[in-house]
C-alpha cells in the first residue's frame, strides 16, 4: 500500500490546484471590486452674483473657477478618484443647484440646529472659543449656500471639501497694488471633528504648493497653515463630519495676477501642484 502513496499524492495535487488558483484569483477580484474611490468635492469660492474680491477687472470668483476646473479636470482623469464640482461656467451646477432650491428649509434647519448645539457646548465648557485671522463676513444666502454644501457633503460621503479662494485685505484703494503676497491654507481648529484628518491633507497640499510659492506675507497668515475654527467651509459648528476632511487655500493675494499670461500660467502650476498634494496623502506609500 505504501507504495502507491506517492501517486496517490501526485494525483490529489492535479486536482488541487486549479481549485487554489481559482480560489486565489477570486479573492484578488473580490478585493479589488470592494475598493471604493476618494470622493472629492471642489468648491470654487464664490459665484457670479457674489463674486469676493476684485481688482481692476478681475474678479476673484472668476479666478476661483478658473483654478478649479483644471484642478478637477486632473483629479477626474485619475480612476482612484470620483470627483464633484460646485459651479461650472455657467453656474451652479445641476447637482447643487437643485439641492439649494428644494433643500431651503432642511439647510436652513440643519444650520440653526448646529449653531444650538455649538452654543450648549460652549456653555458647558466643552468647546473654547478661539478667534483666527480676521474675515469679511457674508451675507446670508452666501452662508446658506455654504452650509449646504456641509450638509450635502456629510450625507454623499465626501471623504474631502477643497475650497479654492484668491487673498485680498481692506485697504484705502483697491485698485491699487497692495503690500501682500504668498498663499495659506486654512485648516478645522483642532477641536472640531474633522480636524484630525484635514490636518495631513492639507500639509501634503502646502508642501507641494511651498515648493513654488512663498506663504503669505500678512503677519497672521505667516505660519502658512492657518487653523480656523469660523470658517463655515471648513465645517464651523461642527458641520462636517469627522471623516469629512476639509481645506480652504487662498492661493495668493488678487492684485499679484493681474497680468493675464501670468495669471493662466499660475493656474496649470497651482492646479498640478494641488493635484500632486492630494494624491500624496490618499495615495501616500
Amino acid at each position: 500500500m505504501k507504495k502507491f502513496l506517492p501517486v496517490f499524492f501526485v494525483i490529489l495535487l492535479v486536482f488541487s490546484t486549479p481549485f487554489f488558483i481559482y480560489a486565489k484569483t477570486v479573492k484578488k477580484v473580490t478585493k479589488t471590486a470592494t475598493i471604493k474611490p476618494i470622493r472629492i468635492l471642489i468648491v470654487p469660492g464664490h459665484d457670479n452674483e457674489v463674486w469676493g474680491a476684485q481688482y481692476g477687472n478681475i474678479k476673484e470668483a472668476d479666478m476661483n473657477l478658473a483654478l478649479a476646473k483644471q484642478i478637477y479636470a486632473i483629479l477626474k482623469k485619475d480612476k482612484r478618484f470620483e470627483v464633484y464640482i460646485t459651479r461650472d461656467s455657467l453656474g451652479y451646477t445641476k447637482t447643487f443647484a437643485d439641492y439649494f432650491g428644494l433643500h431651503q428649509a432642511d439647510i436652513k434647519t440643519f444650520k440653526e440646529d448646529a449653531k444650538k448645539e455649538m452654543k450648549a457646548n460652549v456653555l458647558a465648557g466643552a468647546v473654547i472659543k478661539k478667534d483666527g485671522v480676521p474675515h469679511v463676513g457674508v451675507n446670508e444666502s452666501v452662508a446658506m449656500n455654504l452650509y449646504g454644501i456641509n450638509k450635502w457633503a456629510g450625507e454623499n460621503n465626501i471623504d474631502a471639501v477643497i475650497h479654492i479662494h484668491f487673498n485680498d485685505y481692506p485697504r484705502d484703494n483697491k485698485w491699487e497694488m497692495g503690500k501682500y503676497k504668498g498663499f495659506a491654507v486654512y485648516i478645522p481648529e483642532n477641536q472640531m471633528p474633522n480636524a484630525e484628518k484635514s490636518a495631513p491633507l492639507a500639509e501634503s497640499v502646502f508642501k507641494e504648493l511651498h515648493k513654488k510659492y512663498i506663504t503669505s506675507t500678512y503677519e497672521e497668515e505667516k505660519a502658512g497653515l492657518i487653523p480656523d475654527q469660523k470658517l463655515i467651509a471648513l465645517g464651523t459648528n461642527n458641520t462636517l463630519p469627522a471623516n469629512t476632511r476639509s481645506v480652504l487655500i487662498e492661493y495668493g493675494y488678487i492684485y499679484r495676477f493681474a497680468n493675464s499670461t501670468m495669471r493662466h500660467k499660475a493656474y496649470k502650476t497651482m492646479s498640478e501642484l494641488t493635484a500632486t498634494g492630494i494624491k500624496n496623502y490618499f495615495f501616500r506609500k
